[in-house]
């Protein structure tokens, strides 16, 4: 473990860490060198219990017995500036105190998620980072298995989505899945499709009986679309959750929240 005390913002270590809050950049950066980045002791405490392999540190002077402690004898250069070269590397004041750069793994075969998993969350084409994150979050307290995602879906492993699932994307098993082939591996996987929408003609999600259906396979949609006639037309099932006081809809992350507890088998 090396200490290294950082007094220029153009220093060659701190590469893995500037300008967080460019998101074209960030995704491209790390993508093109196989990193994500955790903020804060929690979230970085959680992905290290999951296995992943830490590559630099960032931190104040304050977390550095702390980060010291959660690293333990992994060697992992501890990278120690003031807040002034923080805010001025990552774009923003890190009142967190600490950043590290995980590497990423590549991502397992579909068949290796959905082994052993009753209840699977399907995210087709969600785009908001901060929306995956919470999703994960929900599926993690909920009961929810693991999740796959279409290619055009957000990141999980994106710094945002880590903090707002509070590290949840480290512990649910996730892949990606083809968009077109997508419906047919998971009913082919035993599982039933269901397509959560706002549709009038959809049912009631009150009256559907989870206990039913052993595996249930749950598509939530985009943020401003929806599901795509592709996965409506599908599902087994299209289930609406009701509103009330002429509202059409719930944001994405709360509605999967919703579903995810009414999906829960009932004793």
């Amino acid at each position: 473990m090396a200490l290294i005390r950082i007094t220029d913002p153009q220093d060659r270590e701190l590469a893995d860490f500037v300008q967080l809050r460019d998101v074209a950049l960030r995704k491209k950066l790390e993508s093109d060198n196989g990193l994500f980045l955790a903020e804060g002791t929690k979230t970085i405490s959680r992905a290290l219990a999951a296995g992943y392999t830490p590559r630099r540190a960032l931190l104040a002077e304050r977390w550095l017995g702390t980060v010291t402690e959660m690293v333990g004898e992994a060697d992992v250069p501890l990278l120690v500036a003031d807040d002034d070269l923080l805010e001025r590397t990552t774009g923003f004041p890190v009142h967190r105190g600490a950043l590290v750069s995980f590497e990423r793994r590549p991502l397992p075969v579909l068949d290796e998620v959905l082994a052993g998993a009753a209840r699977v969350a399907v995210l087709e084409d969600l785009v908001d980072d901060t929306n995956v994150g919470a999703v994960f979050r929900s599926a993690a307290a909920l009961g929810v298995d693991a999740v796959v995602l279409t290619p055009r879906c957000g990141d999980p492993l994106y710094r945002r989505a880590v903090r707002t699932s509070m590290g949840a994307v480290f512990t649910v098993p996730w892949t990606r899945i083809d968009w077109r082939r997508g419906p047919e591996s998971l009913k082919a996987a035993g599982f039933t499709l269901v397509a959560l929408t706002p549709a009038a003609d959809a049912q009631d999600i009150r009256a559907f009986d989870p206990s039913a259906h052993p595996r249930i396979a749950l598509v939530i949609g985009s943020e401003g679309e929806g599901s795509s006639s592709r996965w409506l037309d599908a599902a087994d099932v299209r289930l609406r959750i009701p509103m009330s006081h002429g509202i059409d809809s719930l944001n994405v992350a709360a509605a999967a929240a919703v579903a995810f507890f009414a999906l829960t088998p009932r004793a």
